[in-house]
């Protein structure tokens, strides 16, 4: 596994070969971290985990025909690096996850409804009705959770390729033993 200094260096060196392949370039590339006088340059960002295309690739394959992906990924892109999504604007979350016509929302809604069976979300009501507000959990853990109850849609192939991708880039959460709330909680 790698340290934080080898990740380090191992950045210092895409950047010398970006440089040298696309220079003068940085001013059009999308970088969270580029600062400027009045604070950062670019905002409205969340964090993603590297293994996210397997993450979806395994959610589209649990779901039995109706994929998650694009509603799991625009609901992530709804957070602010808590986990937690206030759930008050529906009809452009259905949008955004490219639902359309008179049935967008409702079709929203089912996928949110098939996150939380397979429980890679929970739901809780509020003032907006029953889906008000959600959190997301760590999709790691919920697919070690899968793996441990040999949940049948679960395949093997896509499995050992996460991790795979989780071992390559240092990601423990996906190695780790489970907590045992959650163990207990199936």
């Amino acid at each position: 596994m790698a340290s934080r200094r080898e990740l380090s260096a191992i950045a210092k060196k895409q950047l010398a070969l970006r440089e040298h392949l696309w220079p003068g370039t940085s001013e059009f590339l999308w970088d969270r971290q580029a600062k400027t006088d009045a604070g950062y340059k670019y905002v409205g960002f969340t964090t993603i985990p590297k293994t996210m295309p397997l993450i979806q690739r395994i959610m589209d394959e649990m779901s039995n025909r109706y994929p998650l992906s694009s509603t799991y990924l625009t609901l992530w892109c709804s957070t602010w690096d808590n986990s937690f999504v206030t759930l008050s604007k529906s009809r452009q979350m259905a949008f955004a996850a490219g639902f359309g016509g008179q049935r967008a929302v409702q079709t929203w809604a089912d996928r949110m409804k098939r996150l939380q069976d397979l429980n890679f979300i929970d739901i809780k009501p509020g003032d907006l009705g029953p889906m008000t507000y959600a959190i997301i959990w760590n999709p790691h853990m919920i697919i070690q959770w899968h793996r441990s109850r040999k949940t049948p849609s679960l395949t093997e192939a896509s499995y050992n390729a996460l991790v795979a991708w989780a071992l390559d880039i240092s990601a423990k959460d996906m190695t780790a033993e489970l907590p045992a709330e959650i163990v207990q909680a199936a």
